[in-house]
């Protein structure tokens, strides 16, 4: 795109919400991306579901590679108005972003629950796996 960037409202972003005219927010950045919905690993519906809203925490969540985050400078079309997605209730994971403080180094409370709660999440399907199988070869062996 040459020349200056063209600023949306989300108003304008949000009606760009079907599978023929589809376009995203990611990063306080606009992209129409109808033309790729049909090579989108995923399917095109997917990302057709982050439409009319900030698509950063989806497109995030699932990992893109870095070969996919290029791919997005072949769609963008321009920047948002984050003040227009405020006006009408949308959170900005941009503007989120700056707003939260550096993580802390230390050991805090919930971050020992958190770990606690991952270890649980690895070791409880484990076990169950575990005795599964020990129940059958335990049948076998009778």
């Amino acid at each position: 795109m040459s020349g200056e960037r063209k600023v949306y409202t989300f108003a304008e972003v949000s009606q760009h919400k079907t599978y023929n005219d589809c376009w995203i927010i990611i990063d306080g950045k606009v992209y129409d991306v109808t033309k790729f919905l049909d090579d989108h690993p995923g399917g095109g519906d997917v990302v057709v579901s982050s439409t009319a809203k900030d698509a950063t925490d989806d497109f995030e969540d699932v990992g893109h590679s870095k070969n996919a985050r290029k791919m997005l400078n072949d769609y963008y079309i321009g920047d948002i108005d984050l003040s227009t997605m405020k006006s009408v209730g949308v959170k900005s994971s941009t503007s989120s972003k700056q707003a939260q403080p550096p993580p802390s180094s230390t050991w805090s409370s919930s971050s020992s629950s958190n770990l606690t709660t991952k270890i649980f999440q690895f070791l409880i399907p484990l076990i169950i796996l575990g005795l599964a199988f020990g129940v059958r070869f335990y049948k076998k062996s009778e």
